[in-house]
């Protein structure tokens, strides 16, 4: 049954010749959004009457990151992310959704990592599952537009090269006949 689910894996990035680059890199996969899933437009948590919707994050990528303290891929990952959101504010949201950490073990790894992004708590795992993640650490790529391309599902430095061909297509483009760098 592992067997299959690699090669399936392996079929789905070798089918998106944007992504071949990516056979190399290994601990994460790529997988488009469903295109028989609609996308959810907002993350919520009633914990906190927290609330983010992508309409308000339009113009720039959106990373939605989901982690869990447990989770050692996602502990080595998290400091690219904030990396990331840090060099790249004014292109790039990134937002993270914390999965069933009770609140003193989500705090204390928020504490020892120097974590500073917005993290959501999903203790129940219903925002986990709205979003169709089943594996952490995995990361829901938005683009600038609002629209959900796919998710990286694994662990990445996404100060990489690797993770900046995946970003790279999330940004906004330059309106027709721009000189590169000169478009308001």
């Amino acid at each position: 049954m592992q067997r299959r689910r690699v090669l399936a894996a392996g079929a789905a990035v070798c089918a998106m010749p944007a992504y071949w680059p990516l056979l190399a890199e290994t601990g994460f996969d790529v997988q488009p959004w469903p295109a028989n899933m609609a996308a959810p437009q907002q993350l919520s948590s009633h914990e906190a009457d927290l609330s983010w919707a992508l309409a308000d994050l339009r113009g720039r990528a959106v990373l939605i990151n989901f982690w869990a303290s447990w989770c050692e891929p996602c502990r080595q990952e998290m400091p690219s992310l904030q990396s990331l959101a840090n060099i790249r504010t004014a292109e790039i949201k990134v937002l993270t959704v914390n999965f069933k950490d009770a609140p003193g073990s989500a705090g204390q790894f928020m504490t020892h990592t120097g974590l500073q992004l917005p993290v959501m708590r999903d203790s129940d795992g219903a925002i986990a599952r709205q979003w169709g993640v089943r594996i952490f650490p995995s990361t829901v790529l938005v683009d600038s537009e609002g629209v959900v391309r796919s998710t990286v599902r694994g662990a990445i430095d996404w100060t990489g090269p690797v993770a900046q061909r995946l970003i790279q297509p999330l940004l906004r483009r330059a309106p027709a006949g721009a000189v590169s760098g000169l478009a308001p």
